[in-house]
């Protein structure tokens, strides 16, 4: 294997694919990227076994192969070298030789054959869909999955497709948010399919020009094309919560609030919560909601602010982080909090807008 291209050239797409490689791994090849040079084109490969990442660039080739070399070292090389220098990549007997100026790398090498690599997904649909609209999919939803649960499938996202609708769904159990978007054409058939933390976090990075996302879903992958990336993770097998029956059809009693001001109040606020459990109470009744947070050391902090509130007087303990989450995510200068009584979960949107909705369950303060 020979070939040679400018440093920038070599760098985008390491770049893009190296979020996958761990720095601790099982296996000795998974910490190497596989390079495969074809035809005036290496494409570039990174794989936890989860979830692998290819991207590919124009090169000059001398000699086609495959290879697999450290992933981190060869990013921390071609970081290091100047911009616009030529770099040449050759394959020596057991070791990969990287040249540029004056400069000569020479880093071990493992055969391309030991690299896993995912093939063909069995793809039962494929759908298009704007990267901005799978990247606002996927942020409004995300803080809520879950971390490390034993409940397997909390520890992912749900991407569900019905009819012309895709829907993101992310719970831990203690809260969900929930965003939906429209599709161009209609897919083929209904699809629930639940994709890893690691897989989601990945998906995010990797989406950010313009353009549109070409997403592919087999029995277990998931598999989007983004530009020269592309971007593949294993499925979660597992049934995930009937999320519907958790979202409140309508609140008997709505708030509504500048969400800049409340999401400030409760900030403040938080600064005296319980830092283990960070219990607020919220009280609210004629047009005004007081937040009071207490601590261990007896410390107290309360807030009040103006809301547009015409029902019975309730108070209802939140945790206050997750309360900030949906704020961060909503769109628009105000927020509608939905409530029915002290043990009901809230219902927090933007008024008049559906297509993102968040719920936070209540807590024993």
């Amino acid at each position: 294997m020979k070939l040679t291209a400018e440093r920038e050239k070599l760098l985008a797409p390491l770049q893009a694919v190296i979020g996958v490689v761990e720095r601790r791994q099982t296996m000795p090849v998974l910490a190497n990227v596989l390079l495969g040079v074809r035809e005036g084109r290496l494409s570039i490969t990174a794989t936890d076994l989860e979830v692998e990442l290819v991207s590919g660039t124009e090169v000059a080739v001398q000699e086609a192969g495959d290879i697999t070399v450290p992933g981190r070292k060869f990013l921390d090389i071609l970081r290091a070298l100047p911009e616009k220098v030529s770099v040449a990549l050759t394959v020596e007997g057991e070791k990969v030789v990287i040249k540029a100026g004056r400069s000569r790398f020479s880093l071990g090498t493992l055969p391309a054959s030991d690299f896993p690599v995912i093939d063909d997904i069995h793809a039962q649909q494929t759908v298009q869909i704007p990267r901005k609209e799978l990247l606002r999919l996927l942020e409004k939803t995300h803080f809520s999955m879950a971390q490390q649960d034993v409940r397997y499938y909390l520890n992912g996202m749900l991407l569900e497709i019905d009819g012309q609708s895709l829907r993101a769904v992310a719970t831990d159990g203690h809260r969900l948010a929930l965003c939906e978007t429209s599709l161009e054409t209609k897919a083929k058939t209904s699809q629930q399919v639940i994709v890893p933390r690691k897989g989601v976090l990945e998906l995010q990075r990797v989406l950010t020009e313009e353009g549109t996302a070409d997403v592919a879903i087999g029995t277990n992958h998931v598999r989007a094309q983004i530009g020269d990336v592309r971007f593949t993770s294993k499925l979660i097998d597992g049934r995930f919560p009937e999320y519907s029956r958790v979202i409140p059809a309508a609140a008997t009693n709505a708030i509504r609030a500048d969400r800049d001001v409340l999401r400030q109040a409760l900030q403040r606020t938080a600064i005296l919560s319980n830092e283990k459990y960070r219990g607020i109470r919220i009280t609210v009744k004629d047009n005004a909601l007081t937040v009071q947070a207490h601590n261990p050391e007896q410390e107290e902090a309360e807030e009040e602010i103006e809301v547009s509130y015409g029902g019975k007087d309730l108070e209802v303990g939140f945790n206050v982080n997750y309360l900030l989450d949906a704020l961060a995510a909503i769109d628009g200068q105000e927020v509608e909090l939905g409530l029915t009584d002290s043990n009901s979960s809230c219902l927090i949107r933007s008024p008049g807008n559906a297509s993102a909705r968040y719920v936070v369950m209540p807590m024993r303060l």
